[in-house]
C-alpha cells in the first residue's frame, strides 16, 4: 500500500523520535548504572526485579559466541541494513506496527554498539567495590570495538529445586528466566515477539518478496 507523502514524513519522524528516545534512555541508565554500582553489586527493588550490574562481550542476555570485533562489525552492519529497509519501507508503504516494531531493532542494536565501540575507550574498570568513572577519550580499559555493554534487569522470577529422579537436572537448583538484560536488549526481543505474533503475514510476504499487505 502506497501512503500519502504526509504518512511517509510522519513515519520517518516516528522513526527518528524512537531511535533517538530510546538511545538516550539506554545510555542514561548504563552511564548510571556503570558510575553509580560496582560490578555485580545488586539491589533489590521487588522479590522477582533486581537491578544487578554486570558486563559482557557478547551478544543479547549476556550470551557468547563470536570474536568481539566480529560481532561489533556485524552490529553495525546490521542497524545500517535495518535502517535503509526501514528506508525502502517508508517510500513504499507499509503498516505503522510493522515499521514501528523495525524501528526498535535497529534502536536497540544501535544501543548496544555504543558500549562496544566507545565505553572502553572513556570508562575506567576499577577493582571491587569502586565505581567506574569517565576518563579522558582513550584512556580507559580497552580500545575501539572491544567494549564490553552493560546490563543490568533482572527478573528472577520463579526458583524451585528439581526432583532428583528428574533425568540430567535432578537434584539442581533451577532460576526461571535468570537473565540480566539492558533497554537496548529489551527493545530488539520485544519487537521480535510482537513481529512473530502480529505480523507474521508481512513477515511472510517480506520474505517471500511480494508486495507488502497492510495488518491492522
Amino acid at each position: 500500500m502506497i501512503g500519502s507523502a504526509r504518512t511517509k514524513k510522519l513515519q520517518a519522524l516516528t522513526v527518528a523520535l524512537i531511535f533517538v528516545g530510546f538511545i538516550c534512555i539506554d545510555q542514561w541508565v548504563k552511564v548510571w548504572v556503570k558510575t553509580h554500582m560496582a560490578l555485580h553489586e545488586s539491589i533489590r527493588i521487588t522479590d522477582w526485579f533486581y537491578i544487578t550490574f554486570i558486563e559482557n562481550n557478547g551478544m543479547a542476555f549476556g550470551m557468547e559466541f563470536f570474536d568481539k570485533f566480529f560481532l561489533t562489525g556485524f552490529r553495525i552492519l546490521a542497524v545500517l541494513g535495518v535502517g535503509y529497509y526501514i528506508y525502502w519501507l517508508i517510500r513504499r508503504g507499509v503498516s505503522w506496527g510493522y515499521l514501528i516494531c523495525m524501528a526498535f531493532i535497529m534502536t536497540g542494536a544501535a544501543g548496544n554498539i555504543i558500549d562496544c565501540l566507545f565505553y572502553g575507550l572513556i570508562f575506567n574498570n576499577p577493582p571491587y567495590p569502586h565505581v567506574a568513572q569517565l576518563v579522558p577519550f582513550g584512556e580507559g580499559y580497552s580500545t575501539w570495538f572491544y567494549g564490553r555493554v552493560v546490563d543490568m534487569f533482572s527478573f528472577p522470577l520463579f526458583e524451585w529445586d528439581w526432583p532428583s529422579w528428574v533425568p540430567f537436572v535432578g537434584g539442581q537448583h533451577y532460576l526461571f528466566f535468570s537473565y540480566i538484560f539492558n533497554v537496548a536488549d529489551a527493545c530488539i526481543s520485544c519487537s521480535v515477539i510482537a513481529l512473530l505474533l502480529f505480523f507474521h503475514k508481512t513477515l511472510a510476504v517480506e520474505l517471500g518478496n511480494k508486495e507488502v499487505k497492510t495488518e491492522s
